[in-house]
């Protein structure tokens, strides 16, 4: 689904405000030396998750799955002077390979890495948040969410990636635990009468999800 989409996705990008220099520069390293760099959110989607950002007029942001942390740069990005994300991953090594990509620009700075497991360090995190971004292992969306929307303030965001998982969800064949998982989530979003969702087709699906 994603490499049908590819001409159509370049094409949107050309009328997309670019990526700025210091990402670009994340994206191609990560393409070089990760394995699944496409993990990465990649400049149509950062710019999305940057103007969701300004939009909701965000200064705490609370991601959930950091990677290279290219998604943490365009909120810090977004957020004004004072402004702050905190991100969490469960990979110990992360904290070298952020380290070098949030030291290249200014809003760097903005940026709080956690490790360990989400849904402990979540416990120990203040609210409110005016946007959080759900991007880790799939199987622990729907408690990942219940955990969040407490700490979200009214009118905030949460917003969530992969929910079309390469187009799996349309399979009612496939029963592996991420796609019912995805599947599972988005069925409990779109009962939550507490929200305003939205599934758009950017890359991998991305909810955008309005708290009431």
């Amino acid at each position: 689904m994603i490499e049908a989409l590819e001409p159509l996705e370049k094409y949107a990008e050309r009328f997309t405000a670019p990526e700025p220099e210091a990402l670009k520069r994340l994206r191609l390293e990560t393409t070089r030396t990760r394995s699944f760099p496409q993990m990465i959110s990649g400049p149509l989607q950062g710019r999305l998750l940057a103007l969701l950002a300004k939009i909701a007029g965000a200064r705490r942001v609370l991601e959930i799955g950091t990677f290279v942390g290219y998604s943490a740069l365009c909120f810090a990005e977004a957020l004004p002077a004072g402004g702050e994300v905190i991100t969490l991953d469960s990979d110990p090594t992360l904290r070298t390979v952020t380290r070098s990509a949030f030291a290249r620009v200014p809003y760097g700075r903005k940026i709080q890495l956690r490790i360990g497991k989400a849904l402990n360090l979540l416990r120990e995190i203040p609210g409110p948040f005016d946007l959080a971004y759900i991007d880790a292992d799939k199987i622990n969306y729907s408690r990942y969410y219940d955990a969040v929307f407490p700490k979200l303030r009214k009118g905030g965001l949460i917003v969530a990636d992969n929910l079309l998982w390469s187009g799996a969800v349309l399979d009612r064949r496939a029963q592996d635990p991420d796609t019912r998982a995805l599947r599972a989530f988005a069925a409990k979003v779109r009962r939550d009468r507490r929200v305003e969702p939205v599934l758009l087709t950017v890359r991998d699906g991305l909810m955008v999800i309005r708290k009431k």
